[in-house]
């Protein structure tokens, strides 16, 4: 199979598959159906764009129409930044303020206006033809360029953010799950996008056939990005759990002045009650249910972990379970208990986590601090 028919044949493949997913997410029941409707919508958009490799043999839209196709991905980034919100917050709904993420599309129509849409049809087929030499062309190849940065940025930011309020609100590695699938995926796009990038510089300055063999790469990349996606579906059918959309991280938090002058009673209080009461042992302790338990409010008790004692909620709670188990690693009279036992004991839910955590802290496996204990 030459190039001319690989192409054509790896695009197709991948509008298929994303139209089918598509249908998959706009149709299955889930809780969080926004988000599967913003990654939904996401896709058609990029099955629409790469359509453009085979479309023509079947179909012949009229130019004003085949314009706004190509213009049509101007709504990828927006549509990706928005999933990811949808993905990071439990209540995230969409807003009149979400408009705004029209703009890049609308200033994409409004500057071609003058020299395309209000031109007959002999100077659109010119206008079509020489797109990328035309001042429009060449502005709207560099105003694409730099919003996709933007929202590039901006993803990396919320991505970051989320992965901090985890940390400091919650202690179930499941709730990491989610910050694992955006961390995954915002890599992907980021590829799939860098290679777009070169495949449309490349047509500038090398040969036809340098650009279709970069074509190729880019479309099998995309075929595994499909099957990636179907897979990730299938492995984790409950994907999403999000944090509470006014959550904020504890640097954000601006601290009472009064605070100060009881701190280190409530630090004290703070660890006279992990000691005493122990609530790390509940697996699903998180910040808010901690806060609640002391009759504090949760932004105290978040300022007073993770900027007075400089740690993260993941990693405070973490310390007192570690602790605990190694008493009872070190108990001759327990010696019956496996480690999977100890770390349920203990709070942990699951063996790579505990394992994690204990060597961070000791240095040792649980097997071998036992050993040397």
């Amino acid at each position: 199979m030459d190039n001319a028919s690989t192409i054509p044949f790896l695009a197709i493949i991948i509008v298929v598959f994303f139209l089918f997913f598509s249908v998959f997410l706009f149709t299955v029941k889930t809780e969080k159906k926004l988000s599967n409707i913003l990654l939904a919508t996401f896709l058609v958009v990029v099955a629409i764009d790469i359509s453009a490799f085979f479309y023509t043999n079947f179909l012949q839209l009229p130019l004003a129409l085949e314009m706004l196709r190509i213009q049509i991905s101007n709504f990828k980034d927006p549509l990706l930044f928005l999933y990811i919100l949808s993905i990071i917050y439990s209540n995230f709904k969409l807003k009149k303020i979400h408009f705004v993420h029209l703009l890049p599309w609308l200033i994409c129509v409004v500057v071609l206006i003058p020299n395309f849409f209000l031109v007959d049809e002999e100077s659109k087929i010119q206008f079509l033809n020489n797109f990328n030499e035309t001042s429009e062309g060449k502005f709207l190849s560099f105003l694409g360029y730099a919003i996709s940065l933007i929202y590039f940025v901006a993803e990396l930011y919320y991505v970051i953010r989320y992965r901090k309020l985890l940390l400091e609100n919650y202690t179930d590695k499941n709730a990491f799950k989610n910050y694992k699938w955006l961390k995954q995926l915002l890599i992907l796009i980021t590829v799939g996008q860098v290679l777009t990038i070169i495949k449309n510089v490349s047509r500038q300055g090398y040969s036809a056939e340098v650009t279709d063999i970069l074509r190729i790469i880019t479309l099998t990349f995309g075929v595994f990005l499909i099957f990636w996606l179907v897979f990730k579906a299938l492995n984790s059918p409950k994907l999403f759990r999000g944090i509470d959309v006014n959550l904020v991280a504890s640097k954000e938090i601006v601290l009472d002045e009064n605070l100060n002058t009881k701190t280190a009673q409530q630090i004290e209080l703070l660890k006279k009650y992990m000691e005493d009461n122990k609530p790390y042992l509940n697996p699903s302790l998180t910040i808010r249910n901690l806060a609640l338990e002391m009759n504090i409010s949760m932004r105290e008790l978040s300022v007073l972990i993770n900027q007075n004692l400089n740690q993260h909620f993941f990693d405070f709670v973490n310390e007192y379970r570690i602790k605990e188990a190694m008493k009872i690693l070190k108990d001759p009279s327990k010696k019956a208990f496996t480690v999977l036992e100890i770390l349920y004991k203990v709070g942990f839910n699951s063996k790579s986590s505990f394992n994690t955590a204990f060597k961070k802290h000791t240095g040792y496996t649980p097997t071998q601090y036992r050993k040397t204990a």
